[in-house]
């Protein structure tokens, strides 16, 4: 009995240590919210402080669904990307590097190649659609005997390589107008959000993530390997599969309307897995906030790097990503893979 207290009282200084970083998090997607919704053209002022009646339309319908559709596509590629790496058991895998953005990214493109009648639903379950394809083709090579983690990033290369190539082919099939919505919306720009494309991404990125959340302890047990979990009672090819569907109805969700916004999807779970370490029941929340104050970050940066000129966020999330994802390699090559 006596030999059980040290460890309790480490599970408990564990939880409460746990419980202060995500307050953390709270609080620096908090101040992120704070700088970016006062973030304007004449440097930072407090909106519906002292404004015009034209200042307040235009923080209300222009800068506010600007700032929160950063946070959700924050949220749900951080959340995509954990999911992806707990189901592949992959430190490397992501949205962006799997090739699912890209997938997703076609299926966008062909609804704004169809325009017409065709709607923001339309144009986010056809990305949905493809990105959901591109992650069972992942999910299949995955299952391959003898299936290495760098086979899955090759094809996931692969699978990016093709969905490119096809975007293309839209844009050459497509008027003037439609080519300069997909270029244009290629870039990853948050410019563009307004109050009903935040409805549709927030249904697409927010209902999965309970379902994620309530199978965490699976997602755990398949940390350590699939016969382990199969001895604990996981359906593994269960838990992969809603795993990669909820993770596609995400990464989905998080693109359709803003365009692809890389590394965020790699970037943010090994952040908060280095602070909250592998427990999934934290890391969920973790990365949704880490990821939302991050895209946030980014986008207040984008619309000050060269004011008045507005980059778009997902040039400066590259920046930023491409780095880390060399780092990580390195650290990989070096047998430093301690990640799972």
């Amino acid at each position: 009995m006596q030999s059980c207290l040290p460890c309790s009282a480490m599970f408990l200084a564990h939880r409460v240590r746990s419980c202060m970083i995500l307050f953390l998090l709270l609080g620096f997607v908090g101040c992120v919210f704070v700088l970016a919704v006062g973030l304007g053209p004449h440097g930072w002022q407090w909106p519906l402080s002292h404004g015009s009646e034209m200042q307040n339309k235009i923080f209300l319908n222009l800068r506010l669904p600007r700032v929160i559709m950063g946070m959700l596509v924050g949220a749900g590629l951080a959340m995509g990307g954990l999911l992806t790496q707990a189901v592949l058991r992959n430190p490397l895998a992501s949205p962006f590097t799997l090739g699912i953005s890209s997938g997703a990214a076609f299926g966008a493109s062909l609804v704004i190649l169809a325009g017409g009648s065709f709607g923001l639903w339309h144009m986010a379950g056809c990305a949905f659609v493809f990105a959901a394809l591109t992650a069972m083709v992942i999910l299949g090579v995955a299952t391959l005997r003898d299936s290495r983690p760098e086979t899955l990033i090759l094809a996931g290369v692969a699978v990016m390589f093709l969905f490119s190539a096809a975007t293309s082919f839209v844009q050459f099939l497509g008027t003037e107008q439609q080519v300069s919505a997909i270029v244009f919306w290629s870039f990853g720009n948050l410019g563009r959000a307004g109050w009903a494309e935040i409805t549709v991404a927030a249904c697409m990125i927010l209902l999965p993530a309970p379902f994620a959340l309530r199978l965490a302890w699976d997602f755990n047990a398949l940390a350590c390997g699939e016969e382990s979990a199969a001895a604990l009672g996981v359906s593994v090819r269960s838990l992969r599969t809603i795993g990669i569907v909820a993770a596609s109805a995400m990464t989905a969700g998080a693109i359709c309307f803003t365009g692809v916004i890389g590394f965020v999807g790699l970037v943010a779970p090994h952040v908060v897995r280095f602070c909250l370490g592998s427990d999934h029941r934290l890391l969920l929340p973790g990365a949704a906030l880490f990821g939302a104050g991050l895209v946030t970050l980014a986008d207040a940066l984008a619309r000050l790097l060269l004011h008045p000129q507005v980059l778009p966020v997902g040039i400066v999330t590259a920046f930023l990503g491409v780095p880390f994802f060399f780092w990580l390699l390195l650290r990989k090559g070096r047998g430093k893979d301690g990640i799972f």
